[in-house]
């Protein structure tokens, strides 16, 4: 299981090149692990809990050695030591995990493969609810410390949360680039800041470093079950950002990451676990916010700050992967075609998607005014968490068998230990159902309906089109032996289509109804491949349909799932060998099919599936837009298909 992406995109980098690696990850991707110390303690300990911890000795050391052996088994184990190793060309995330599964389908069983694939597309739908909480807890949880410095600020958290929520999803378009370069300096202050204050609290008190042995987790769980099981929801906490670790791979590389986790985070974040632990020893009184009080009095109004900084900068980073999220599914064909703005010249992946940048940030809101505490927020945020954590663990250990070969019995025993673990996360966390564990799963469930439902349909559409336009050889010898006239007018003509067996309905419509065709014609295909990027050399690849001399070829255009088309660029790069002759880029005129759904009578789907599809539709992005074709060249012309 050897690391072969990650190399092809971050080759050799020695010395300040692997530093600048491993800084720009800390800043990007452990935004939302480094801060769950802020509120994970305080939550397991929570006097409002539905089944709260009693403050004891004996718990507190148990619960300390408890978010010790979690963050070990769940993060460190499951994401930095296995699910890291499965790439998909160098990117991470569970989206990577289902192409590389779909790509392996035909030796691996094609119903387990649409069954775990399936199971996936509801993995990465969790992550959509995981991306509205994780603002709205991180910055409360964060501001919530102004309560601790001067108690009569406790009627402005929650206001203070939306402004600077609002301020923060307000200046998406501007994209990341520029603030960039001051996160991963600031998170590299807050991890050493955290250590310190943690060893502070363990020089009170060096006996709770007992709790790092695993017999105290142990003998937590088997004397203390039921207390120890419900406390689980709130352990979760700890490894809250742990995916992102993975899907974030492809930016930073796995060694960048696993030393940023390894030589600071993982540190940092024990220290203030052991710390905010021995506070609680020295008085029950400090599990109000065993955080900040962890600081002397002179530091809580600047720990408030780079806690808020911080946490932020743990939005940005969930918010971002909401962004990457959207467009692989959309490439892959489960959600429509979406507007996508890139911001960085340098960075592919910093991409602003505006219509789930306002989704969000309305969603986002909403759970700040009606939770309006980050303890509040706890009870839903770990549903998301253990749900794609699961999902996670599950789809690489069946890829370690179908596309490693590794023994099964050594499969079988890491997949019981790591989803017993996963599986009792789970468990404790649908507990908190009626207390707002229902919320991820809602919206987990509305989201993988959309998913499920826009792949349905477009397949539906799909072969509906493919019927109306033919086959496009069989046209193309109708205008070469003259059985369909056309006048032929100087110039190029590009038709955008979807594949090379059907023809273009706006070059039927063109030939058919106008009789002339251009002197040039490109039927261009976009095809997505479930690679992150495609290489130059093989991005296209032309067809000249049967003829060598009437001027019609067919250019299939490959692009990554991390990618953006444009169609004049790619247009560009042929040769006028291949094409027949020069292509006259510069006046050449682009075609698009637009086709108007409407609900019909034919059972493809159920009728409230139908009004889905044809609503989701309605947010497709503009085609010319989309493809990077001129405005002022294109033509578009349209069609209705029944669904």
């Amino acid at each position: 299981m050897a690391d072969r992406g990650s190399p092809s995109l971050h080759p050799a980098v020695k010395g300040p090149a692997r530093l600048a690696l491993m800084v720009g990850a800390l800043g990007v991707v452990f935004g939302d692990i480094g801060t769950s110390p802020i509120y994970t303690l305080q939550t397991v300990f929570n006097p409002d809990d539905p089944h709260p911890v009693p403050v004891s000795t004996d718990n507190v050391y148990g619960v300390v050695s408890l978010v010790f052996w979690s963050v070990v088994v769940v993060v460190l184990v499951t994401y930095v030591l296995l699910a890291m190793r499965a790439d998909n060309e160098g990117e991470g995330g569970i989206m990577a995990l289902i192409t590389l599964i779909r790509r392996s389908g035909a030796r691996a069983g094609r119903k387990a493969t649409a069954v775990l694939t399936v199971l996936g597309i509801f993995g990465a739908a969790l992550f959509f609810g995981d991306s509205m909480i994780t603002p709205a807890i991180s910055v409360l949880s964060a501001v919530e410390g102004l309560e601790v410095v001067q108690p009569s600020l406790k009627g402005a958290v929650v206001p203070l949360t939306a402004g600077i929520l609002v301020l923060l999803f307000l200046a998406q378009r501007r994209g990341t680039a520029a603030v960039g370069r001051v996160f991963g300096p600031v998170m590299i202050l807050w991890f050493t800041v955290v250590g310190a204050f943690g060893v502070r609290g363990i020089a009170e008190h060096p006996q709770i470093l007992r709790a790092l042995s695993p017999t105290y987790a142990l003998g937590f769980f088997v004397g203390h079950f039921g207390t120890a099981f419900f406390a689980l929801a709130a352990v979760v906490l700890a490894v809250t950002g742990a995916e992102a670790l993975y899907a974030d791979m492809g930016h930073f590389g796995r060694p960048a990451i696993t030393r940023g986790w390894l030589f600071l985070v993982f540190p940092a974040c024990i220290l203030s676990y052991l710390g905010q632990g021995a506070l609680i020893l020295d008085d029950p009184a400090n599990t109000s916010s065993p955080f900040f009080l962890l600081a002397p009095g002179w530091a809580r109004w600047p720990i408030v700050l780079l806690a808020t900084a911080a946490t932020v900068i743990a939005s940005q980073a969930v918010i971002t992967g909401a962004y990457s999220v959207t467009s692989q599914a959309a490439q892959l064909g489960y959600l429509p075609r979406l507007r996508i703005a890139h911001t960085s010249e340098s960075t592919i992946g910093q991409i602003y998607v505006p219509w789930i940048n306002w989704l969000l940030m309305v969603s986002v809101l909403t759970l700040v005014f009606a939770f309006r505490s980050s303890a509040a927020l706890a009870f839903a945020f770990g549903m998301a968490v253990t749900g794609t954590i699961t999902i996670t663990t599950l789809l690489f250990f069946y890829l370690a068998r179908t596309r490693w070969h590794t023994p099964r019995w050594l499969l079988a025993t890491g997949a019981t230990v790591l989803l017993t673990v996963d599986l009792l996360f789970v468990a404790a966390n649908a507990t908190k159902f009626f207390h707002g564990a229902w919320l991820p799963l809602l919206i987990g469930l509305v989201v993988f309906t959309v998913m499920t439902t826009w792949q349905h349909g477009r397949r539906t559409v799909t072969a509906e089109r493919e019927r109306q336009e033919g086959p496009l050889r069989e046209f193309v010898d109708q205008l070469h032996s003259g059985r369909v006239s056309a006048a032929v007018v100087p110039g190029t003509a590009v038709f955008l289509n979807r594949g090379k067996e059907t023809t273009p309905l706006a070059l039927r419509a063109n030939v058919e109804h106008n009789h002339v065709r251009h002197e040039h014609l490109v039927i261009l295909s976009i095809s997505t491949e479930p690679v992150p990027r495609v290489p130059a050399e093989e991005r296209c690849a032309v067809d000249a349909l049967g003829y060598g001399e009437d001027g019609i070829v067919h250019v299939t255009a490959r692009f990554g799932y991390m990618e953006t088309p444009d169609v004049p660029a790619v247009l560009a790069l042929l040769d006028p060998a291949d094409t027949e002759g020069v292509l006259d880029l510069d006046r050449a005129s682009y075609f698009l099919s637009k086709i108007e759904l409407r609900r019909g009578t034919q059972p493809t789907m159920a009728s409230w599936r139908k009004r889905l599809f044809i609503a989701t539709s309605y947010i497709t992005a503009d085609a010319a837009e989309h493809f990077g074709l001129p405005r002022d060249r294109t033509v578009i012309m349209g069609s209705h298909i029944e669904v």
